[in-house]
């Protein structure tokens, strides 16, 4: 969507929402989960790296860690600098994406700091969102964006919804662009 938001008449939001709690509310399985659909997962995912010349370092028990209540910390910091510094929060998620990706702790109590850094926000910003993390407008705003996920639709990520011509269309997956190219005229 990065790549299009220039090209398309689009206008990109973010919304941050936790992948645990949409599984969670769902019902839903992780894809790594079932043998044969975790096999094949493994295979597409480097190759989509290979492709995009993306550093994607992947094992099964990789995918299991984007369910972990771990990963929360990272999603309230994302959460943060959308609340207060978002014109950070395109990069801020990529440099999170990025390390995820390539393997690189998203949990250590220093991820944010690097992030924040490779981002481009000062250490005085980063300092402020990480005493906002814990704070109850941030777990708040979390949950309420993952539940207006659930509510459109959301089973997993990444979940584009696509509101055009006053209605909602619910895109899954990074390989659905020209679907969603369709919807909008594009």
């Amino acid at each position: 969507l990065c790549r299009y938001q220039h090209i398309w008449d689009i206008d990109l939001r973010f919304r941050p929402a936790f992948l645990g709690g949409i599984m969670e509310a769902t019902g839903n399985k992780a894809p790594g989960m079932l043998p044969k659909r975790n096999e094949y997962m493994l295979k597409d995912i480097k190759r989509m790296g290979k492709y995009y010349q993306v550093p994607i370092r992947v094992t099964a028990e990789h995918l299991q860690r984007l369910l972990v209540p771990l990963s929360l910390g990272a999603m309230r910091f994302i959460t943060a600098t959308d609340m207060t510094q978002p014109q950070f929060l395109e990069p801020v998620s990529r440099e999170f994406w990025v390390r995820f990706w390539s393997q690189v702790s998203i949990y250590k109590p220093n991820s944010c700091s690097f992030v924040a850094a490779q981002a481009g926000l000062s250490s005085e910003q980063a300092q402020k969102l990480l005493e906002m993390v814990s704070s109850p407008a941030v777990k708040n705003r979390l949950r309420a964006t993952t539940d207006d996920a659930v509510k459109y639709g959301a089973f997993g990520m990444p979940a584009v919804v696509a509101h055009f011509n006053g209605e909602q269309h619910l895109i899954f997956g990074c390989d659905r662009m020209e679907l969603l190219a369709s919807i909008i005229g594009e």
